[in-house]
């Protein structure tokens, strides 16, 4: 898991959001404080910035005006740093975060299905595309999900001593809340688990509990936000919308920083934009209730699915194992359901809690009374071992057998599923291999700057169509939703080569 972590980080461009976070990181390492992507809060661009702090970065940006995203751009591409350098730096820290939330998986599977279940979730969680994927990226979703998990485990321990393991699981819960805000439909969940670890024949002292871990992960929001800006100096560099009603009282009643607030303030605008999807090669307005669990049928290992499936169903109907169900599968599919009701159909990494809760899940497999269970498991978890090696190192756009392995995951999904910019430099490696002078027409999507790698390109679809001849290179989150003149130029141009399942190149 390490290299192929590792591997993605050198070799990928900056992604989509990345620029972003580390923009961000960037401001804290340099006092510039709370200025950037308020939507979000601080700790996981703090873990981010752990990396930026050691990669001696230069910011010459105190007076800059423009946007997160530009600042993000300015910083990797017009501050006179490295690139290449700087992602790696930021992106480390999130790898070995990743790396750490293996052992929780190890630990908590462990404890509940011996050496044997424990190693069983570990391979799954190891070989999880969808992990390893965002796991080796500088952003905020793997962080965020393991936090919770590592939340959900403490909770579990606390069964048997309540006054050491509840302070720390509100601590993992408040950094889980403190990295996405997405995390807060999980908080109901894990106070209603403490409740239920303390015993609810002991209403009292279960309350407390509950109020303990409450207590605990408001104190980490606070001091992320202390931590990223000791003065709290919130001021705003983007329109922050008013939100009324229900939504608005919710806002309201947050015990955290007004940035915190202004930020889900943000998010909830966010949600109301008319966002575009695209599911098994139809573009579609707004979103579908089912296109998570669709997309995670295309990007999931299908012997991790089959051992899903199975380890859910042992939880519960094995006697010893069924206290555990509660702790593994509600908060699961209360951040399922979350993620199915946003408006955002961007990928599988809205649910990247799936491959670590339901991991642990699966390691319950090994308590099943079966002769031949430990054979299927097995040759379930070598399925899944092959499966994710055959695609290294292009974890983003896997996808399982079934849909065609990756080269075909394209047809079916967008975005972070498939392309979020990060072969840019691929690209770059390729042009200069197989198409030495030759004219390059480029519709790119993402956040790398194509000029910074070498490539000389210009926009089709800023001239007329006859005027396109020669290269024609496009990105495959565009391809997928071409309309108008870029689908004009599509339609008479011959398809003649791809760069690493993300990037189309045709000849016109």
């Amino acid at each position: 898991m390490t290299v192929a972590m590792v591997t993605a980080a050198v070799r990928q461009t900056p992604t989509i959001d990345e620029p972003v976070y580390v923009g961000a990181a960037a401001d804290y390492v340099h006092g510039q404080g709370l200025r950037h992507n308020a939507e979000h809060p601080p700790l996981g661009k703090l873990v981010i910035a752990a990396g930026v702090a050691f990669s001696g970065t230069r910011v010459d940006g105190s007076d800059f005006t423009g946007g997160q995203g530009a600042w993000g751009r300015h910083l990797l591409y017009e501050s006179g740093n490295d690139p290449g350098r700087l992602m790696l730096a930021a992106r480390l820290p999130v790898i070995v975060l990743t790396l750490l939330f293996g052992l929780v998986v190890l630990a908590f599977a462990r404890e509940l299905a011996g050496t044997l279940g424990g190693l069983t979730a570990l391979a799954l969680y190891a070989f999880s595309p969808d992990v390893i994927a965002h796991g080796s990226l500088a952003t905020l979703d793997v962080p965020a999900a393991g936090f919770l998990l590592t939340s959900v485990w403490l909770v579990w321990r606390a069964r048997e001593r309540p006054r050491r393991w509840l302070p720390l699981a509100g601590v993992a819960l408040g950094a889980a809340v403190a990295t996405k805000m997405s995390a807060l439909a999980a908080v109901p969940v894990v106070l209603a688990l403490a409740v239920l670890s303390v015993g609810p024949r002991r209403w009292r002292r279960a309350v407390l509990g509950a109020a303990v871990v409450a207590v605990a992960a408001v104190a980490v929001v606070w001091a992320t936000y202390l931590l990223a800006d000791p003065r709290l100096g919130w001021e705003p560099r983007q329109r922050v919308p008013v939100v009324a009603g229900r939504r608005g009282l919710l806002v309201a009643l947050l015990p955290f920083p007004e940035a915190y607030r202004d930020g889900m303030r943000i998010q909830f605008a966010l949600e109301n934009h008319p966002w575009q999807g695209f599911l098994f090669g139809r573009v579609y307005d707004g979103s579908l209730w089912y296109y998570l669990p669709a997309a995670l049928l295309v990007k999931t290992p299908l012997g991790m699915l089959a051992l899903w499936a199975a380890g859910a169903v042992t939880v519960v109907a094995v006697r010893r194992l069924r206290p555990a169900a509660p702790y593994l599968l509600v908060p699961a599919g209360v951040l399922l359901a979350a993620a199915m009701a946003g408006s955002r159909d961007f990928g599988t990494r809205y649910a990247v809690f799936l491959p670590m809760f339901l991991a642990v899940a699966a390691g319950c497999t090994a308590c099943v009374r079966w002769r031949w269970a430990p054979v299927v498991t097995g040759a379930l978890v070598v399925w899944v071992a092959v499966s994710s090696l055959l695609t290294y190192p292009y974890y983003l756009p896997y996808s399982n057998e079934a849909f065609g392995g990756p080269a075909a995951t394209r047809r079916h999904l967008h975005d972070s599923n498939v392309d979020w910019g990060q072969d840019l430099g691929r690209l770059a490696d390729r042009l200069r291999e197989r198409y030495p002078g030759e004219r390059v027409w480029l519709v790119y999507k993402g956040s790398g700057v194509p000029s910074a790698y070498g490539i000389d390109a210009e926009d089709p679809r800023r001239v007329p169509v006859g005027a396109v001849r020669g290269l024609l290179v496009v990105s495959d989150s565009a391809v997928a939703k071409a309309r108008g003149r870029l689908a004009e130029l599509l339609a008479d141009s011959r398809e003649v080569d791809r760069v690493g399942y993300s990037i189309t190149l045709y000849r016109r």
